[in-house]
């Protein structure tokens, strides 16, 4: 399958953000909306319960699950947001470096925030995405 995606460095922009600063998809692009992969085990329990990079983990790897569901891998998307329920940087950062070293070279705009409370028991991390793919 083609890749759809273009990443946009600038040299205009700081070298120390960890993604590129913009991305691209063509017109005929399949768009895929991904909910919030939340560290959920199939049972609906929470993983990893009190672990940022576990949980943070468990979301990439329910994330892969779904965009194979929708003909797509992590190197179909376009951007992403990391949500950690944390008013600490350094957990944020936690989360965030399991998510980019998941992405590798594929360093999609990104955005990490810090919220106050995510939807299920003991969830601390969420990512959302959005992914693009040419259908052959």
């Amino acid at each position: 399958m083609a890749r759809a995606i273009t990443l946009i460095r600038s040299d205009a922009l700081s070298d120390v953000a960890e993604y590129a600063y913009a991305a691209t998809a063509p017109a005929d692009a399949r768009l895929v909306f991904l909910a919030g992969s939340c560290p959920l085990e199939e049972d609906g329990s929470t993983a990893a319960v009190g672990d940022y990079a576990g949980q943070a983990a468990k979301c990439v790897a329910n994330m892969r699950v779904a965009l194979a569901a929708a003909g797509a891998t992590l190197e179909d998307v376009v951007s992403t947001r990391v949500l950690v329920a944390s008013t600490r940087q350094q957990d944020l950062v936690t989360a965030w470096q399991v998510v980019r070293d998941a992405f590798g070279d594929h360093d999609v705009p990104s955005t990490l925030m810090g919220v106050t409370v995510l939807g299920y028991h003991d969830q601390l991390v969420e990512v959302e995405g959005v992914a693009a793919v040419i259908d052959d």
